[in-house]
């Protein structure tokens, strides 16, 4: 375009317009087939395709002395494939044809030569174009422009926009592809060489509708035909100026630029860029975004679940939760199952009161720990099967309320972090729980690691999450131990402090049964730890351990290194109340005369058994099956020796990770079959024992083979770990090619040690070899030491000759 077409599209138009009349001249088709039917019988919702004009060609056919108007938000504007607004449309009885007669068109028009022809909806640009037949098309299209200014008719859909009309001036496309409308239109020439100016398209497009910008087609781009982007501001002003102006071939052109043909416009949606520069920005940086999105999810998981969690905590230690607490379900169950004459009728504290005279002492001790206002750190500590948890849970803790039981076993049994943290939450009633989002976080960890170069905090470790269990619970603990403050007028200014410290039935009690049952989870047993001596420290809660380590002394010092924590030490029962307690277990079925053998029976069994409460509750299952006595707890010995056998003695595969010799557990077992006991210190100057000997015999005692009596402060002696193994001890002893191979080994062993002594005598004789002036003292001494080291050797020897004799002759 040159600068003579931009000044003349410049003119001021006559009366309102701002192009030349002849720009204003619609376009016409003569063929002869002109259509008087009226387009306004149909469905809603059906999609109007091509079949306007002749073979469906997608055009309107406009014969001559006909105009063609184009008229915007009649229909919603469709944006998508589905849109609920056409739904509603359904219900609106007025059809397009009666609406645009009686409201969108004057009466003084439709009175004079004004003829409606054919109108034809377009849904999805959301008008209608009506074909009319008048005498003056630019006239009518003004004076129906200036009624709908005036009158500011607005549809439910849209009720912020006028429904507007425009005079169609090119030839409309009316396609059904899944083309929808934008405020972004492209606009092709075709014909002629040249394109329009800026000036030419703002003249022409902005009648139709605020516009944002005018882009023509880059400098230097061989892209045909040639193209400028016109940007409106809203979308119903892109469809107006696409469905007047598509297919606009400008008259005149030719004139101003000495160029035939004229040029046509071809108006075609642009799908819109949109900058999204939010979205933008969270892409482009993600070492900000991803630690800030971690944040939020940890705040929005702390806001939603942290209460939740704390109150089925509290509902775990009140037991709100535990229907058999329900003093109406007791009662309904005790006036209907309870009056059958089935199930068992005794209880756990039945079963103890056989040995609750042994044991009374230590229950008042308990007792009276639990009610002084001092902070209470109990260890109850005994061997395995030595009624710890009966005598505090069942007993010391029968009758009180808020009791949390803690058990340190299904956590240790656990693989995987996942199931030690679903363990550990089941425990003190933490829910809901999430485990299996661990794995989830740690791949999504494992991304940002490979993306931004470092971990952004998805993923937590077992200690984490265990710690924030355990913060939890302490939170529900302290408002548990809290609930009755104020009840009662003399704690009105009392602090919390103060009220627990001067009202310690009011705290909850924590039972942590199997403390350190297995070696390898000592970062849970610390966490534990740590956190119960917060609690006392705090007086919150009171906490008793149940633990069958000697040595828990070592674990919890760290944890309270000031404080003297208080235990007490559960031994094995008496004979007299072994007895009660089998007798109890087997309702005195031993009682007259025909029973006497049997009560003799009892006692010897009783004799060698010990005091061990599950030794004694096994031989009393076996006793009521029909087994006597003496039957009975040679099945229990003998159940014990082959124990011992696989699980210290023998070397079997998957077993390499003994922290003790198997000639050390040989020499223990028969030392203690011959004697019953054994001290200490003779162990440990043992030629067996020369290396790492104490940490073998306590890794001996952990695995419960021997006990460590201590006395004075410091290991006295070595007895069996449990009471049966001394018979169990003997029953191996009369194995004569068990105790062959095992003496071969020992001795195999021995002779490996003198061998070694002999080696390091020998590699200093030559150091000493070598000297200038050779210290004869020493060199003696050495000689000597190699002489009875190999004196030992031929003896050891002569041993294993015999014990292969027997190896070969016996099996």
């Amino acid at each position: 375009m040159n600068r003579g077409l931009c000044s003349f599209l410049r003119q001021p138009p006559p009366g309102r317009r701002l192009l030349p009349n002849f720009c204003f001249t619609p376009w016409s088709r003569t063929n002869g087939n002109v259509s008087n039917r009226l387009h306004t019988n149909w469905k809603l919702g059906r999609r109007y395709s091509s079949t306007i004009g002749l073979q469906k060609s997608g055009f309107i056919d406009v014969a001559p002395g006909e105009g063609l108007l184009f008229f915007d938000n009649v229909y919603p504007l469709k944006t998508a494939i589905y849109d609920i607004r056409y739904l509603m449309m359904r219900y609106d009885k007025q059809s397009i044809e009666s609406r645009i007669r009686a409201q969108y068109i004057p009466e003084g028009l439709l009175n004079s030569e004004f003829t409606i022809t054919e109108i034809v909806p377009r849904l999805k640009e959301g008008g209608a174009f009506v074909k009319f037949r008048s005498r003056n098309v630019e006239e009518t299209e003004a004076i129906i422009a200036d009624f709908l200014r005036e009158k500011k008719l607005k549809p439910w859909f849209s009720p912020f926009k006028r429904v507007r009309a425009f005079i169609v001036r090119g030839k409309p496309w009316l396609e059904d592809l899944y083309r929808f409308p934008s405020t972004r239109l492209k606009v092709e020439f075709i014909g002629g060489e040249g394109s329009l100016s800026q000036e030419a398209i703002y003249a022409l497009f902005r009648r139709y509708g605020r516009i944002i910008d005018i882009l023509p087609q880059p400098p230097g781009s061989k892209e045909l035909p040639k193209f400028t982007i016109v940007q409106y501001l809203r979308t119903r002003s892109a469809t107006a100026a696409r469905n007047c102006l598509h297919g606009y071939t400008i008259p005149g052109t030719e004139a101003v630029l000495g160029k035939e043909p004229g040029v046509t416009l071809r108006v075609l949606y642009e799908r819109a860029i949109k900058t999204n520069w939010i979205k933008d920005w969270l892409f482009n940086h993600p070492r900000i975004v991803i630690p800030l999105v971690a944040a939020f999810v940890a705040t929005f998981t702390v806001a939603i679940f942290d209460p939740v969690r704390t109150w089925f905590i509290k509902a775990k230690i009140t037991g709100a939760l535990n229907i058999s607490d329900n003093t109406y379900y007791n009662w309904l169950k005790r006036h209907t199952i309870g009056m059958l004459p089935i199930g068992a009728k005794h209880t756990d504290m039945d079963d103890l009161w056989a040995v609750w005279d042994e044991r009374k002492e230590q229950v008042e001790q308990l007792k009276a720990w639990l009610s002084e206002t001092v902070e209470t750190f109990i260890v109850v500590q005994g061997p395995r099967g030595s009624g710890k948890k009966d005598l505090v849970v069942d007993t010391v803790l029968a009758h009180r309320e808020n009791v949390l039981i803690i058990d340190c076993e299904p956590i240790d049994e656990t693989h995987g972090d996942s199931a030690a943290i679903a363990a550990v939450a089941a425990q003190v009633g933490y829910r809901p729980v999430f485990s299996w989002l661990n794995t989830i976080s740690s791949l999504l960890d494992l991304a940002a690691q490979g993306t931004i170069g470092s971990s952004a905090g998805f993923s937590q470790t077992l200690e984490t999450q265990f710690n924030k269990i355990l913060q939890n619970t302490g939170t529900a603990l302290k408002v548990v131990a809290l609930r009755d403050k104020g009840t009662d007028n003399k704690d009105q200014g009392l602090s919390d402090d103060e009220y627990l410290s001067a009202h310690p039935e009011k705290r909850p009690v924590i039972v942590i049964d199997n403390f350190l049952h297995m070696e390898g989870n000592s970062i849970i047993y610390e966490r534990l730890a740590d956190w119960a001596a917060l609690l006392v420290s705090a007086n919150i809660a009171h906490v008793i351990f149940l633990t069958n380590d000697t040595s828990f002394s070592k674990s919890l010092a760290k944890s309270l290194p000031d404080r003297v924590f208080r235990s007490i030490l559960l031994g094995d029962a008496q004979p007299d109340s072994a007895k009660r307690f089998v007798l109890k277990h087997i309702d005195n079925q031993l009682d007259g005369a025909a029973n006497e053998k049997a009560r003799a029976e009892l006692d010897d069994s009783i004799q060698a058994l010990g005091g061990r409460l599950t030794d004694l509750e096994f031989l009393s299952r076996r006793i009521k099956t029909g087994e006597t006595p003496k039957q009975a707890v040679g099945a229990i010995i003998e159940t014990s020796a082959q124990e011992i056998l696989k699980l210290y003695l023998l070397e079997e595969a998957g077993r390499g990770k003994r922290t003790w010799a198997t000639e050390q557990a040989w020499y223990l077992v028969k030392t203690l079959a011959e004697k019953g006991e054994v001290a200490y210190h003779h162990v440990l100057v043992h030629d067996l024992f020369k290396f790492a000997g104490e940490d073998a015999l306590q890794n001996l005692e952990q695995a419960e083979l021997v006990t460590i009596v201590t006395r004075n402060g410091r290991p006295w002696c070595i007895k069996p770990g449990r009471p049966v193994f001394q018979a169990a001890f003997g029953r191996l002893m009369a194995d004569r090619v068990l105790c062959a191979r095992m003496d071969f080994l020992s001795l195999a062993s021995l002779i490996k040690v003198e061998t070694a002594a002999i080696q390091k005598a020998g590699e200093e004789l030559e150091k000493i070899a070598g000297l200038p002036n050779r210290p004869k003292e020493r060199m003696r001494f050495l000689l000597a030491k190699i002489a009875e080291a190999q004196g030992k050797i031929d003896k050891y020897e002569e041993g294993m000759k015999k014990l292969k004799a027997v190896l070969k002759e016996e099996y």
